[in-house]
């Protein structure tokens, strides 16, 4: 089993920045890949970011919405990821879940994150 921990999310003005983290712990073996997903109110999930490992190097992928304003990283050594949210938007507002993929999907609770003036 794997368990994901993420922090960082809160209440913050249009235009404003947040950092996400999000650390899995447990029975990891090989991660395959690591991100963010987001669900907004009567909306489905989709996807924010994620990076994905190819032997020594990794590829990231991001959500239409989020190319320019939000970077994903990750600290292999300490099987983390960030997210980096630049110039948030109201249509930004949702719960954050952290995802990562070792031998299955794993996912954590959630992270809200409102923009809002």
């Amino acid at each position: 089993q794997v368990q994901l921990v993420e922090s960082g999310g809160g209440l913050v003005q249009p235009g404003g920045s947040l950092r996400l983290s999000c650390a899995a712990s447990g029975s990891i073996f090989n991660i395959n890949s690591m991100g963010w997903y987001r669900q907004a109110p009567g909306k489905q999930r989709e996807l924010v970011a994620v990076i994905i490992s190819r032997g020594a190097a990794s590829a990231t992928n991001y959500g239409d919405s989020v190319k320019g304003r939000f970077t994903i990283s990750r600290d292999n050594a300490k099987n983390t990821v960030f997210l980096q949210m630049n110039s948030l938007k109201p249509e930004d507002t949702a719960v954050y879940y952290c995802y990562c993929y070792s031998l299955r999907e794993y996912w954590g609770q959630g992270t809200q994150v409102t923009v809002s003036s």
